[in-house]
């Protein structure tokens, strides 16, 4: 009787499940071609950019030119990638930094996405273009200082005047605000709730950076102002009424955060590992003591199930057939998890942790921030309990 030589292969420390083995071609690809990008041109200046709460403008140019700015929507210039080839783009991203996957999300999936989905052809083609190669930033004005995980309850309001509308309220933590070129804008109407496409040149718009944040330093975010905001008949959605416009922005934004924030548990946990190989205490590295090889267990154990969970999620959504309390299950669990690889990874570190030349602080704090925007985790708990049981329990 005759048996086969047994194999072993070798794990990829970083994709312990191979789970990039199921990408195709073009996805993987995408995937080496913004990876490359962010450790070369992003990694070596984003603890600067973080530090200073900065984010140079001209970053959505480079992001342009590499087809990233809208790559899940197609024509008027954007790529036409896979769901799945945009989540790998924002893993790659906000492995380096949460800031620098939020301006492309804020970018693609919120700004260009509702003109691209709400909007009018002349809208798309005043803008799109234009965004797509980041010549235009955009920015997404939905949230209000009394009104985030319940936007129904808005205080901005449009009314019509004559052929015009006029625009009244303010919008809090509006990522890219400062920086936009054109503000999507959600309003409470006679008609219900209505977007309309603000050039933020317009007389009546104002926007002022928020300072004093602890997380998402590497990105701007701003207040908006609108006073007796005066816009043509043809700046508004021509169709859509009430939260679906909206509700359905924050889906394709959410979808991406449950990519990107399996890049920053990735880079959390590779750099506890790193670190704990090379440290010595007590005569040999922490990686030989026992709980901190635990620790790196779970870890990778946390990594690959979220990175599992945004695969399947991608493939729904490639297939069509991906339900809004799926992302939220993915921003729910993907989130979670990435926290407590950081939380866990800084520990690992100790001392050296909190400081801006190692990484796990700076993404544990973004984390707080990403666990609470674009639906807090006590929402998006509610979609899945909702999901499961067929009883709403929001109000």
């Amino acid at each position: 009787m005759s048996t086969a030589a047994s194999t072993q292969t070798s794990i990829d420390v970083n994709d312990y499940l191979d789970i990039d083995a199921g990408l195709s071609d073009e996805d993987r690809a995408i995937r080496d071609t913004v990876r490359d990008f962010a450790r070369n041109e992003l990694a070596p200046n984003v603890a600067e950019w973080y530090e200073h709460g900065k984010l140079p403008k001209d970053l959505g140019r480079s992001f342009g030119a590499l087809g990233l700015l809208g790559m899940h929507l197609t024509g008027y210039g954007c790529t036409g990638s896979s769901a799945t080839a945009y989540g790998i783009a924002c893993r790659e991203l906000e492995a380096v930094d949460s800031g620098l996957r939020s301006f492309v999300s804020v970018q693609g999936s919120l700004a260009m996405f509702a003109i691209h989905r709400w909007g009018t052809d002349e809208q798309k083609q005043c803008w799109l273009p234009a965004m797509a190669r980041g010549e235009a930033i955009g920015c997404f004005g939905l949230t209000e200082a009394d009104a985030g995980s319940d936007p129904a309850s808005m205080r901005t309001r449009a009314v019509r005047d004559g052929g015009d509308w006029v625009l009244n309220g303010s919008k809090m933590w509006i990522t890219n605000g400062t920086m936009a070129d054109v503000a999507v804008v959600w309003a409470r109407t006679d008609e219900g709730v209505r977007g309309f496409v603000v050039p933020t040149d317009t007389p009546g718009f104002e926007a002022y950076e928020i300072h004093r944040k602890l997380s998402l330093r590497a990105s701007v975010t701003a207040e908006l102002v609108l006073t007796d905001l005066r816009l043509p008949a043809e700046s508004v959605f021509a169709e859509v009424r009430g939260l679906r416009g909206p509700l359905s922005c924050l889906n394709e934004a959410r979808y991406g955060i449950l990519w990107g924030v399996v890049g920053a548990a990735r880079t959390c946990y590779a750099e506890a590992l790193a670190y704990t190989m090379q440290r010595t205490q007590f005569g040999k590295s922490l990686a030989s003591f026992q709980i901190t090889q635990r620790k790196l267990a779970d870890m990778v154990i946390a990594v690959n199930n979220a990175g599992l969970a945004a695969a399947q999620i991608g493939r729904l959504k490639d297939a069509g057939r991906l339900h809004p309390a799926q992302v939220s299950y993915g921003k729910l669990a993907n989130t979670r998890a990435a926290l407590e690889v950081a939380r866990t990874a800084r520990g690992m570190l100790g001392a050296a942790g909190i400081t801006l030349d190692h990484t796990v602080m700076r993404h544990m704090c973004n984390l707080e921030t990403v666990s609470t925007y674009e639906g807090t985790e006590e929402m998006h708990a509610l979609s899945v309990g909702a999901a499961v049981t067929g009883i709403p329990a929001f109000r």
